[in-house]
């Protein structure tokens, strides 16, 4: 079956089920996009059409290209438009009574179904499950990093309910649209990448507490040493690569010095109690003084690492 004959619904209409939604139509595939209201819709519209835009200023597709994409895609407001999905990626607010109503609603008028995957971050599989009804065995979590369409990584986990070939259905579909999908064993708060992003930076603000130096020293041994190195090789082949012998000498070294707070430090509440809670807050200051930066530039810089990444392999029509 061709992808333009199957169909890929999504619960949602915010930046995350926005990049899915280029993501599916990307690859060919119906995509149906269930929102609330036509101001939701005109809003997912506009960021679809920025994704694309980037896409097409990229060089990565066409602008023929993308206005084909983007007629795959089909908005409604009620579950009837979903009807022939056979997977869901739900993206509702992170409240279990609401994800339940839309599980409910989704085995009310949704046969085909054979996935339904919420991109929570912070709800494991068994209380996503706990509402679900008889589609209780097909729910489970693929977790994405923002936006999805342009980050490859999804971390899945099932629960000891997820019925036996769900969450690898899920992991096949997800390969088919060129992402690089990994499944835990079991769940874990935070999951694979927010357990490690936040380790890391704990001892970011461990180093800066501790007045061993400057937020800015931080951020330039991250952009200049280690972490392009974990762009194209893993921390196990890294470390395994060196030799055992030497690593654990250097974790007897250094583990017992590394951070164990479980509060966030001084530093970091005085900033909160002076107004200053990052770019987007009012003052747009936080450990760095916002104003004035070029914004744009800045996003730029972030996306520019994934764009290196982009390999789809675009569907003829």
């Amino acid at each position: 079956m061709k992808n333009n004959e199957r169909t890929i619904g999504i619960v949602g209409t915010g930046m995350i089920a926005s990049s899915m939604a280029v993501l599916a139509a990307g690859h060919g595939f119906k995509t149906a996009v269930l929102a609330r209201s036509q101001k939701s819709v005109d809003r997912c519209s506009g960021v679809v059409d920025g994704f694309f835009g980037q896409m097409v200023d990229k060089g990565k597709v066409s602008a023929e290209q993308a206005g084909r994409f983007k007629g795959y895609i089909n908005y409604c407001f009620d579950y009837e438009g979903l009807k022939d999905s056979e997977i869901i990626f739900e993206s509702a607010v992170e409240v279990l009574e609401t994800k339940y109503e839309v599980y409910r609603a989704i085995e009310a008028h949704c046969p085909k179904v054979k996935a339904i995957c919420s991109v929570s971050s912070s709800i494991v599989p068994a209380k996503l499950a706990g509402g679900g009804g008889a589609y209780d065995d097909r729910i489970i979590v693929t977790h994405p990093f923002n936006p999805p369409h342009l980050v490859p990584f999804f971390e899945i986990c099932g629960s000891e309910g997820t019925a036996d070939g769900v969450v690898d259905y899920a992991v096949s579909l997800l390969e088919e649209l060129d992402r690089k999908p990994v499944k835990l064993n079991k769940p874990t708060p935070g999951f694979i990448g927010n357990r490690l992003q936040f380790a890391l930076w704990r001892e970011a603000l461990a180093l800066v507490e501790e007045g061993i130096c400057a937020p800015e020293a931080v951020d330039t041994c991250l952009e200049y040493s280690f972490c392009p190195r974990y762009t194209s090789i893993g921390i196990f082949e890294h470390f395994d690569n060196g030799g055992l012998e030497l690593n654990a000498a250097t974790c007897r070294n250094i583990w017992p010095i590394l951070s164990t707070a479980t509060e966030i430090p001084d530093s970091m509440k005085k900033l909160m109690e002076e107004g200053k809670m990052g770019a987007r807050s009012e003052l747009k200051q936080g450990f760095y003084d916002w104003n004035g930066v070029d914004m744009k530039a800045y996003a730029e810089r972030v996306s520019a690492p994934y764009w290196n990444m982009f390999d789809w392999k675009l569907p003829e029509e």
